[in-house]
C-alpha cells in the first residue's frame, strides 16, 4: 500500500518544517500566555474600563473564525504598521513584513482570549485565605506571588495550557492560506510533487502525534514538580 522509498523521502522533507512550526508555536504560546495573563489579572482585580474593553476583545476573538482573523491581519496589519511608522517618523516599509510574523500576530491575538479565560479560572480557584495567612506571617507581595500564588495558579492551569499548545500547533496549518509553510503545508507541497498524498499526510499525522506526546510528557513532569512545591 505504501511505497517505502517515498515514505523515507517524504519524511525527510516534511521533517524540515518541524523546527519552524515548533518555533512559531512556542512564540505564540509565550506571547499569548503573557497577554492572556495580563488580561486575566485586569479582570480578576476588576479594573474599571479596561475590564469592559477586555471582555469585548474576548467576545470578538473567541467568536470570529481564526482563518478570518488571519486574513484580516494579512491585509490590514501592513498598512496599519506603515501608517504608525509614518506618524513616528520611522523609515520602514511595513508592506515587506514577513507572512510568518503576520500569522504569529493573528493567532496570538486569538489564543490570548482563550489563555485569559484559563488564567482567570486558575486565579479564581486560588484560596484567598492563603494570602491573608501569608501576610500575617510577614510575607511580602513578591514572596506571596513566587512561593504561593504562582505555583498553585500554574498547577491549576497546566492541563488547559497544554491543550492550548496543541490548538496552536493545529492552528498554524491555516498559515498555508497566506503562504506560511508549516508541517501540514510542507506535506501538501511534498505530495503535490509526487502525488503520494496518502503517504505525506500519514507522515504528518505521525509527526503531530509525536509532538503531542512530547508536550504532554513535559506538562506532566512540570505538573509533578509543582505539586511537590505546593
Amino acid at each position: 500500500m505504501f511505497d517505502t522509498d517515498i515514505l523515507l523521502q517524504d519524511t525527510q522533507e516534511i521533517l524540515s518544517a518541524v523546527p519552524v512550526t515548533i518555533g512559531m508555536a512556542l512564540m505564540i504560546f509565550v506571547l499569548s500566555t503573557i497577554v492572556g495573563s495580563i488580561f486575566a489579572l485586569i479582570e480578576y482585580r476588576r479594573v474599571p474600563v479596561l475590564r469592559e474593553l477586555i471582555m469585548t476583545y474576548k467576545i470578538v476573538f473567541k467568536g470570529v473564525p481564526m482563518v478570518i482573523v488571519i486574513f484580516l491581519a494579512y491585509f490590514g496589519l501592513p498598512p496599519a504598521f506603515q501608517f504608525l511608522f509614518s506618524l513616528l517618523g520611522i523609515n520602514f516599509n511595513a508592506h515587506e513584513t514577513p507572512n510568518w510574523v503576520i500569522l504569529v500576530a493573528a493567532i496570538t491575538g486569538c489564543v490570548a482570549a482563550f489563555q485569559s479565560e484559563i488564567i482567570k479560572g486558575a486565579l479564581n480557584a486560588f484560596d484567598t485565605g492563603q494570602s491573608d495567612a501569608a501576610h500575617s506571617l510577614g510575607y511580602t507581595s513578591g514572596q506571596l506571588f513566587r512561593r504561593i500564588l504562582f505555583p498553585q495558579v500554574a498547577l491549576t492551569a497546566i492541563p488547559d495550557l497544554t491543550t492550548s499548545m496543541m490548538v496552536i500547533m493545529k492552528a498554524l496549518s491555516l498559515g498555508f492560506a497566506i503562504e506560511v509553510v508549516d508541517i501540514f503545508a510542507q506535506s501538501q507541497l511534498t505530495a503535490a510533487l509526487n502525488y503520494y498524498y496518502l503517504e505525506a499526510f500519514v507522515i504528518a499525522v505521525v509527526i503531530y502525534m509525536v509532538i503531542a506526546y512530547i508536550v504532554t510528557q513535559i506538562a506532566d513532569r512540570l505538573e509533578q514538580a509543582l505539586r511537590v512545591r505546593t
